[in-house]
């Protein structure tokens, strides 16, 4: 950057000295006419390449110096009668975040409330889609769309069957899964894979197909017995699983942070492998 700026001092130091010279050459030589072209042609051709070498450098270090930002999207159901259910800890680890960085959620945009603010140099966009889980891509896409982000840089956060309560994983990309078979295990799980593909299938629509987006996902464990996936999901969370809640809403908060100071890969790199080893001691454990 600083050999940059050195060469178009120097550059505008020499366009300089030469302009003197010529207009001292045409002085002497008492050439009125032939003085004033010349002054007036050289300042002209110098003058454009000043301003084309001004905005290069604006260019350049604009460019240098703007990170890219992020959007974090809670997914979950508006309205109290959700509040507090499995099926809302999208919503809950947006609210989580923005407290601890002090972005206020006091707007609405693109069909979501909406807060936006800094992280050190890092500008972060926080939504909460207002559209209801299953349609959560209508608010999602036009958001990513205004700030012109690509989709590596919107992260999604949703509640996930398949992990055990308070454990999270950070995916940077993937699709909503699939499984075979006709045990009365392997039929809630293909409810269960139901409820994932409603869930995140408006995004991936709404993002032409794409599903290059990373996602958080937060774990909250699968139905007891025969208990219907769907009723799970809406259900208020008992004080055990709670209490994990709240402690993995910590975590991903943390994780959160070393993402935007660090960069996804290393962030997620490290993030995982804690939260592998937080799997194999809590699968066990009655919620």
């Amino acid at each position: 950057m600083w050999p940059r700026l050195s060469g178009l001092r120097r550059m505008t130091s020499l366009l300089a000295s030469s302009a003197s010279s010529t207009i001292d050459v045409g002085c002497r030589l008492k050439r009125n006419s032939v003085c004033s072209f010349r002054f007036s042609a050289f300042f002209g051709f110098a003058f454009l390449n000043y301003c084309m070498l001004n905005r290069l450098s604006r260019r350049c270090f604009s460019s240098a110096a703007a990170p890219l930002p992020w959007l974090f999207v809670g997914l979950g159901n508006p309205g109290d009668k959700y509040r507090g259910t499995r099926h809302n800890v999208g919503f809950e680890m947006i609210d989580a975040f923005a407290a601890s960085v002090g972005i206020p959620m006091d707007t609405v945009h693109c069909k979501a409330l909406f807060g936006k603010g800094f992280v050190g140099d890092i500008p972060v966009f926080l939504a909460k889609p207002q559209t209801y889980m299953n349609l959560s891509g209508e608010s999602t896409e036009p958001l990513a769309a205004y700030y012109k982000l690509p989709l590596n840089h919107v992260l999604v956060f949703h509640d996930d069957l398949n992990l055990p309560c308070g454990v999270l994983r950070l995916n940077d990309k993937g699709g909503h899964g699939s499984h075979k078979g006709y045990s009365y295990y392997m039929i809630v799980m293909k409810k269960v894979c139901c409820l994932h593909i409603r869930k995140l299938k408006s995004v991936i629509y709404h993002f032409r197909g794409n599903r290059e987006f990373p996602r958080l996902r937060i774990g909250i464990g699968r139905p007891p017995g025969q208990m219907d996936p769907k009723a799970f999901l809406l259900q208020k969370f008992n004080v055990t699983a709670r209490q994990r809640i709240d402690e993995a809403l910590q975590e991903g908060v943390d994780a959160l942070k070393l993402l935007l100071s660090q960069g996804y890969d290393e962030s997620a790199k490290r993030f995982n492998k804690e939260q592998k080893y937080k799997h194999l001691r809590v699968q066990t454990l009655p919620v």
